[in-house]
């Protein structure tokens, strides 16, 4: 066996062996803090210098987790977000966490955020033409096309609607209801507000 082969087969037996754990050996690990994350406070700044260092790639050896804000005068992990992000709700509003079969709390509780303005009512009219009319018609009393194939959708000035408050149209349209199906996905929460407003205008033509 020439010289090269062998001094090739040694550094590769001490390569396997540097990876071998043992009981209280982990071994040689690839990116260590990808194994054992460090968990966080809730909102809290982890300031122990020493807790870190083991996962630190920096020059002053301390975990990247501390240095992410050493100067947050809160003591806190978030950071601000970037300029111009899009807030997740797209509305600005809090997730909507009311369950879905709870439309007499949704009614009672929800309140339209959004006056009743003719541009608010215009904005809605344009949603509601793009998103529901193809099944509620054109002023929510004759099925559109769609609804006339899918049947029972309820006319708006139906005794069973005509009254509903805004908080329940607007949980209708987030989780559907009947052989409705939700709309959450595709409207964010100031738009199904809009539609609300307008919903509201047909049902008192």
């Amino acid at each position: 066996m020439k010289l090269s082969h062998i001094t090739l087969f040694l550094a590769g037996g001490l390569i396997l062996a540097s990876c071998g754990a043992g009981k209280d050996d982990p071994g040689r690990e690839y990116a260590p803090n990808m194994y054992h994350s460090v968990p966080y406070e809730p909102l809290t700044q982890i300031t122990d210098e020493s807790s870190g260092a083991w996962v630190s790639s920096l020059e002053n050896g301390v975990g990247e987790y501390y240095n992410s804000n050493p100067n947050n005068p809160n003591g806190m992990t978030m950071r601000v977000p970037p300029e111009n992000s899009v807030p997740r709700s797209r509305g600005g509003y809090l997730p909507y966490r009311i369950p879905k079969d709870s439309l007499e709390m949704a009614a009672r509780l929800l309140v339209n955020p959004l006056d009743s303005t003719a541009e608010v009512v215009a904005e809605g009219k344009v949603l509601y033409t793009r998103f529901c009319s193809h099944c509620h018609g054109d002023q929510g009393v004759e099925p559109g096309k769609v609804g006339e194939v899918y049947g029972g959708v309820t006319s708006y000035k139906s005794a069973a609607v005509v009254d509903k408050p805004g908080g329940h149209i607007f949980h209708v349209i987030t989780h559907g209801k009947g052989r409705m199906w939700p709309h959450a996905s595709q409207l964010s929460p100031e738009e199904r507000w809009k539609i609300v407003r307008y919903v509201q205008v047909l049902q008192k033509q």
